[in-house]
């Protein structure tokens, strides 16, 4: 077995391969670019090499400074994690041709596979099922549109090299086909070095399934069954299960067969996933090989039992797995949701900055699961806008789908991220959704129940209510704490009363509280009664309750005359009042929003890359206006109406905030 290993990554995977090889009794190298200088992984490893600049471009794949990292350390063998050079073959290559183990499948393989124009041919040629498209090399955006028509709108328009959602774009006209086009080869070229497009079919109302495949070098190939991974947002995906709610046995026996002939076809070995679009009648075609880890490896290692890390490593190293196909069962349901530094509230733009708290779950088992936290970031630490905006991967298992879904609940409920915009509100609303729950999916998901972008979440009547007892009652603690401040005028003893009006979500109770030392009742002018109990005390950010003898976890924040109170993607304000304070409460004036119509306003942290009009110019609606790039990502501004434009008020080039001015119109 290896005495040391490199691993040639950053962040949330760097970290985890970190606690794979630590528990094998394996040293490990960290290498990291300035951004990251006191990154996570940095401090995990047992060394780092300082590798270069910020931008990946000039520090992670640059392969000549990985292998000089290697050198100098003396690490037999390297993980690329995934992203980066882990589909690399040239890398793969140089690192064989230096005598270090590459921990993956052999760069063949990854020439075969990884490349997703090849593996589609091959595909082809071994007679497996493929979406219809045009493999090979595009010269420009015209060339682009004329094959877009040929295959058909809708079309996909993909990096060859692509991966995680970079350099993908859905286009539906030829507008949309040339533009599309320029911006993913655009994104390839700065995420991969390598800017080759191929375009494919764009298959409608699809799930995304895909198998885990894990193959020695002694001929055993298995395969760890599928994940689900239909909820996406950009070609990005978000929140990933396993097994699939969809598929029967046939049907997960059939593609995982076929994935292991596949893998078998190439000489593959190491971990791999084979990824397959299925339609409404478990109909499935191949989409396409990912030579590597998968980000969303968490959910299959948690209903088999096995580290796909540690057999990679032992596959590198020359070991048979341990097992056979006939002993890879499922073992009840996982969930995984991907926390990304992105605003929902601002369409899920990207979102930069310092985490002022970052408070995860408890790890380890509940009362009736598992809680699991990938991350590559800590309290005080930065999310840069160099690099991918995944700030952890929060998993629950448990044993059926139901369980495991109210696991992920309470874990979202009770992780506290603050300092940057993120989606935690978003994932905890997707985790209440009825569709979801049904296990009712496919890629649409996100584009059909949220075609407006995310507002927030509206609560259940039942869930509100909960909220509404949880707020009685933590208020009567912090308003007998009030009473007891020290230093008050003799004669002036303040009592506080049983009778509320709590107004939360446009609705109002009335409820009446009586306490006693284990907690408190709280009583609706219904009849409804509800017991609530807690050991939260005023000024804690996160309460956890019970409440009618269900858990609930609420992020709190005090307000006048109540809480901000954060669950299951819901933000409320939540008052509590007197009766007479409420009925003065409801003949105040509310304060209107500035008026910001008449602006472009830079919608995240980022850089500038063209502004594409003049002042003076007419646009239209839907017009392009200007481009910003920020964390890999280009996102192009256009107009919402027509107008004229008065000014611009920023150039190419310039680096902006949230909010800054780009351009005036008439």
């Amino acid at each position: 077995m290896f005495k040391k290993i490199l691993i040639a990554n950053r962040g949330e995977i760097a970290c985890r391969v970190i606690k794979s090889a630590r528990k094998m009794g394996i040293k490990t190298v960290a290498v990291y670019s300035d951004a990251d200088r006191n990154a996570l992984h940095v401090k995990m490893a047992d060394e780092a090499v300082h590798i270069g600049p910020s931008p990946a471009a000039q520090s992670y794949i640059v392969i000549d400074k990985i292998m000089a990292a290697i050198k100098a350390t003396g690490a037999e063998a390297v993980h690329p994690g995934y992203g980066f050079l882990s589909e690399n073959m040239n890398f793969a290559a140089a690192l064989e041709a230096a005598g270090v183990v590459f921990i993956g499948p052999p760069s063949p393989a990854i020439e075969a596979m990884g490349d997703k124009i090849t593996s589609k041919k091959l595909a082809m040629e071994a007679g497996v099922s493929t979406v219809p498209g045009y493999m090979g090399l595009i010269a420009d955006a015209a060339e682009a549109v004329r094959i877009s028509n040929q295959v058909g709108y809708p079309v996909m328009i993909k990096a060859s090299a692509g991966g995680g959602g970079k350099g993908m774009r859905i286009a539906w006209n030829d507008a949309e086909a040339a533009e599309g086009f320029q911006s993913s080869k655009n994104e390839a070229a700065a995420s991969f070095g390598d800017d080759r497009i191929f375009i494919e079919k764009f298959v409608t109302q699809p799930r995304h399934i895909e198998i885990q495949v894990l193959a020695d070098k002694h001929g055993n190939t298995v395969y760890l069954h599928e994940r689900e991974c239909s909820i996406q947002r950009r070609n990005q995906k978000v929140i990933e299960e396993a097994p699939s709610p969809f598929l029967d046995e046939a049907t997960r026996k059939a593609m995982g067969e076929q994935a292991c002939a596949l893998a078998h076809a190439v000489g593959y070995t190491s971990a791999g996933t084979v990824e397959f679009i299925v339609d409404g009648n478990r109909n499935f075609y191949f989409l396409e090989m990912n030579t590597r880890l998968q980000v969303e490896h968490p959910v299959t290692e948690l209903i088999t039992g096995v580290d796909l890390v540690e057999q990679m490593i032992r596959v590198a190293a020359g070991e048979p797995l341990p097992f056979k196909q006939s002993d890879l069962k499922i073992n009840g349901w996982a969930m995984e949701s991907r926390l990304y530094a992105e605003d929902p509230y601002r369409n899920f733009l990207p979102s930069i900055g310092r985490l002022t708290r970052y408070r995860p779950p408890v790890e380890g088992p509940t009362a009736t699961g598992i809680v699991r936290n990938d991350t590559g970031v800590f309290e005080g630490g930065e999310i840069s806008m160099f690099y991918d905006p995944m700030i952890a991967k929060l998993c629950t298992w448990a044993p059926t789908r139901a369980q495991a879904i109210e696991e992920m609940r309470l874990a979202l409920d009770t992780f506290e991220v603050e300092g940057i915009g993120h989606n935690l509100p978003f994932v905890g609303a997707v985790m209440d959704h009825p569709r979801f729950v049904s296990g009712n999916i496919t890629t649409a998901f996100i584009a059909e129940e949220y075609p407006d972008g995310f507002r927030g979440a509206t609560l259940a009547d039942d869930v509100l209510r909960r909220v509404a007892a949880s707020a009685a009652a933590m208020n009567r603690v912090a308003e007998i704490r009030r009473t007891r401040i020290s230093g008050t005028m003799d004669n002036h003893e303040r009592r506080v009363g049983d009778d509320w009006v709590v107004s939360l979500q446009g609705t109002e109770h009335a409820v009446t509280i009586s306490a006693d030392p284990e907690g408190s009742t709280v009583s609706f002018d219904d009849g409804t009664v509800l017991r609530v109990t807690s050991d939260w005390t005023p000024g804690q950010p996160l309460a956890r309750l019970n409440v009618g003898g269900q858990p609930i976890a609420l992020k709190v924040a005090k307000i006048p005359m109540g809480f901000r109170m954060r669950l299951r993607g819901a933000d409320l304000k939540v008052h509590v009042r007197t009766p007479r304070q409420h009925a003065l409460a409801g003949l105040m004036l509310e304060k209107a929003a500035p008026d910001t119509s008449k602006y472009l306003l830079c919608p995240m942290p980022g850089l500038i890359v063209k502004i594409n009009v003049e002042a003076g110019d007419e646009v239209q609606e839907g017009q392009a206006l200007a481009t910003v790039e920020a964390m890999k990502m280009e996102n192009i501004l256009k107009a919402e109406r027509a107008g004229t434009v008065k000014a611009i008020r920023a150039s190419a080039g310039a680096s902006l905030k949230v909010d800054d001015v780009i351009m005036e119109f008439e």
